[in-house]
């Protein structure tokens, strides 16, 4: 079965990390985009059913820019689908991980963990990073 990824979001947040992901990783992977209520009249229901019926063939993650928002909450309805996988928190070292390894990958489920995890470790402060360095090299 063919893998997918859909980045869905409020605002143009989905299409510009998008746009930065082809930027580092080139595209190795077929990705959607979910652009939200941009115009007047939008309708999330209409438009996240359309996508789901379009892609019923694919193996799909869909990665959501905000726990508990609509975007979110409307994928949230799908869970019952078979080959639906649903990450909310969208960045993009977590985008960059997974999308370098989503066509290979043997189990999906362990491939988003290990990217949630891997792309934990890259959010820094680094003020209190730096500051910590420069410390220890005082000593």
């Amino acid at each position: 079965m063919e893998r997918m990824l859909v980045l869905a979001s409020h605002g143009k947040l989905a299409s510009g990390i998008h746009s930065s992901l082809g930027l580092i990783c080139g595209n190795p992977i077929k990705i959607e985009t979910l652009d939200c209520y941009l115009t007047e009249g939008f309708d999330l229901e209409k438009e996240v059913n359309g996508l789901l019926e379009r892609y019923r063939e694919y193996e799909l993650v869909v990665v959501t820019d905000l726990f508990g928002g609509s975007v979110n909450n409307e994928f949230l309805a799908h869970m019952d689908r078979s080959n639906f996988y649903l990450v909310a928190g969208m960045n993009l070292p977590f985008l960059v991980e997974l999308a370098m390894q989503l066509k290979n990958a043997e189990s999906l489920p362990q491939l988003i963990e290990a990217s949630l995890e891997t792309s934990k470790q890259t959010i820094q402060f680094c003020n209190q990073l730096i500051s910590g360095e420069i410390e220890e090299e005082e000593f």
